[in-house]
Order: structure tokens, then C-alpha cells, then sequence
């Protein structure tokens, strides 16, 4: 789960991470007010979107006076974010997030993020910040300070002593970054992140190390363990149809094909999803109902597809191991039954009680196009989708 700049914020600040002064609003008459309680000659007025590239969208605004707050946050609110990090249509601006304007000395970049191959945490810095780091390492590799961090043990005092250096850090401001770090990690660690980064990290005009904005990735895995994050994530922008998903414990994926897919398996589904385009199709969905799924979520994953309307065919491509294909079958008719379906739909079963579910379809009087292996299934659902 993304979180929005605001969410992530209010976490480092319980880590006594400091952050500037502000307040999330919703409503644009707000704005003036939280200028006000503010206070300072400055503010900033911050679209709180989960995309990347906002200053340059026009979604970071400074303002100077409480009306001028109010001018900015009215623009944004309602409107959508265009991005190099978006498609044409962008993204709803629901959330501003209004805070002091820090006076700056210098950019700084700092992240905590897995690195997979050494299955470790990897504490990242750079005295590049307030950039797209991704330019910064590869243009300039050796900017780029990278340090793996022993998940039990935490960063070691030498490993700071380095990064400091190498930010040219020293006296108080290495004593603020040794305490900044460990207070990341902790926060890392107990909130499941699987991202924590911060860029801009100010060096400020009274020698603070500042969050000036923040990106936090928290592993849906863990949701099990922080009930306190339920309120949060249902501030997230997420569609309706996302939401059944995730309610039905669906992977599901929105693409911009016309070929609707329902799998068991990602190795599978993606698979699926390649051969329809070999085949010159392309796939309107990543559907993942699991090795286990039971009716309902069949029924639910078929509902989602056919909410689709820009699905023109659909593939089920399924090969039962412990979910068994006439549970898939009778799932179909249940769905039809329920919702119809206009469109053609082409079925690959393969595995447990396969006979069985063939058979189901076959009695069911429902037009369906059976197929016997994926090659044949993508080529016909490709073709009946045109």
C-alpha cells in the first residue's frame, strides 16, 4: 500500500522525526485558516497524490498570504494531476496538505528500501536530493552511497560515520543524522515497510535535519498486524473495483486491453496475459483467484471482470490443482446467472476433476467456446474480441 505524503509524515513524526508544521484539508474554504495557525510569512500548498514529478505538474504551490493559500488549494482540489508518472487522464486531487515553508541550506536524499538480491534492508543516501534520484544514479553512479543494514542489529555507528562523511556532515549535523537513521529503521522495521524515503531531507537554516517530503511503502502482507492502519487505507485512491477485490482477497490489476482475464496462479495469469498479446490481443486485467479460490471469489472475480465495459472477450484459463475445475465451472454459471454476459467467453480447464467441469459446461446451455490448450484459447479469444 502506497501512502499519501500526509500519512507518511504522521508516522515519522511518532518516531521524533521532524517534519514541517502542517495540516491536510479536503475543503478549500480550510486553507486560509491553517495559514493562519501556521504562521510565518510562507506556506506551501502540496497536492497529496501517489505519483511523482508534482512540482513539476503544478501540484506544489508556494503562497504568502491566507487567501493566496486559498486561490492554490481551490485549484487543486477536484482537479486532476497530470504527471510523467501518469497517463493522459492523470489523477483526482482529493487531499492538500498545507505546511510552513522551511528555509533551506542545502538538498539531501535518504531512503531505506529491500534490497532482494542480498535480502536485506539498503539505506541509500546521496547529497543529491531534491532530484529524481533514478537520473542521479544513472548519470552519476558514484553519487549514489549505498549501505545494507542487518535487519536484527540495525545500522552500525561506522556505516553513519561514512554516510556522514560522504554528505559532509559533520558536529551537530552528524550527531542529528546518527538519531535521524536510527529513528527511519525503527520506523521501517515496525510498520512493514517495503519503501521509506525521504526528498528532499533539508539541511535547514537553523542546522535541522527536515523531511520535506517523504514516500512510504507498507507491505499489504502485514496488514494482519496493524489494525491501525484500516482508516488509512481507506483513504487511499482506490477504485471500486479494486476495492471488491482486495475485499474478496483477489490480485486484480486494471490494463487498458479488451481482453478480460481470469487465472489461478501469477505464474499462470501471466503467462496468460503473454500469450494473448503473441497473439496480437491485449489483456484488460491481471486476475489472480489463487490455487484455492472458493465459489463466491469466482463468482466476484467474474462480476469484476464483466464491470469492465471496455472488455469485448474473456479467457478463463485454469489448471486445477487444489482448486478444483468444476469449482470454476459451477463459479461461471453462478456469475451468468447473476450478472449475464453479452460477450464471448472462451474457457481452458486443465487438472483436477476436469471431466467433471466439462461436462457442468456442456449442460449448462450457456454459449461458450471451449478450447484444449492456451495457445488455441488465446487465438480464439483474441479473434472474438474483435
Amino acid at each position: 500500500m502506497k501512502v499519501y505524503e500526509f500519512q507518511a509524515k504522521d508516522i515519522l513524526k511518532k518516531y521524533g522525526v521532524c517534519v514541517p508544521r502542517g495540516k491536510v484539508i479536503s475543503h478549500r474554504d480550510d486553507a486560509a485558516e491553517i495559514f493562519r495557525e501556521i504562521g510565518g510569512n510562507r506556506c506551501v500548498v502540496k497536492a497529496q497524490a501517489l505519483t511523482g514529478g508534482r512540482g513539476k505538474g503544478g501540484g506544489i504551490q508556494f503562497a504568502a498570504t491566507p487567501e493566496e493559500t486559498r486561490k492554490h488549494a481551490a485549484s487543486m482540489l477536484g482537479a486532476r494531476l497530470i504527471t510523467h508518472q501518469t497517463n493522459q487522464t492523470g489523477v483526482e486531487i482529493k487531499y492538500v496538505l498545507i505546511e510552513e515553508a522551511v528555509s533551506i541550506k542545502s538538498e539531501l536524499y535518504l531512503a531505506i528500501t529491500i534490497d532482494r538480491s542480498l535480502k536485506t534492508p539498503m539505506l541509500i543516501a546521496s547529497a543529491e536530493g531534491g532530484v529524481e534520484i533514478e537520473e542521479v544514479a544513472k548519470k552519476s553512479p558514484d553519487k549514489i552511497i549505498k549501505e545494507p543494514v542487518d535487519i536484527f542489529f540495525g545500522i552500525h555507528p561506522f556505516q553513519i560515520r561514512r554516510i556522514a562523511s560522504q554528505l559532509r556532515l559533520s558536529g551537530t549535523l552528524h550527531a542529528k543524522l546518527n538519531t535521524l537513521i536510527t529513528s527511519l529503521f525503527r520506523a521501517f522495521v515496525n510498520n512493514d515497510c517495503s519503501l521509506l524515503e525521504i526528498n528532499p531531507l533539508a539541511v535547514t537554516a537553523r542546522s535541522e535535519l527536515c523531511a520535506l517530503d517523504t514516500k512510504m511503502d507498507i507491505d499489504d502482507n502485514a496488514f494482519y498486524r496493524h489494525p491501525e492502519f484500516g482508516e488509512m487505507s481507506q483513504r487511499q485512491d482506490v477504485s471500486p473495483v479494486e476495492a471488491l477485490a482486495k475485499k474478496h482477497k483477489l490480485s486484480y490489476i486494471s490494463l487498458d486491453g479488451n481482453v478480460g482475464c481470469l487465472v489461478n496462479g501469477a505464474g499462470l495469469a501471466m503467462a496468460t496475459m503473454d500469450i494473448i498479446k503473441l497473439h496480437g490481443g491485449e489483456p484488460a486485467n491481471f486476475l489472480d483467484v489463487g490455487g484455492d479460490a472458493s465459489l463466491e471469489q469466482v463468482t466476484q472475480a467474474f462480476k469484476i471482470i464483466l464491470s469492465d465495459a471496455r472488455v469485448k472477450a474473456i479467457l478463463i484459463n485454469i489448471f486445477g490443482g487444489i482448486m478444483k475445475c468444476d469449482v470454476i465451472a459451477s463459479g461461471i454459471i453462478q456469475a451468468i446467472k447473476e450478472v449475464g454476459i453479452h460477450i464471448p467467453l472462451v474457457v481452458r480447464l486443465e487438472g483436477t476433476n476436469v471431466d467433471i467441469a466439462k461436462k457442468i459446461l456442456a449442460n449448462s446451455g450457456l454459449s461458450i467456446i471451449p478450447a484444449n490448450n492456451m495457445k488455441e484459447a488465446a487465438g480464439l479469444v483474441v479473434e472474438a474480441s474483435k
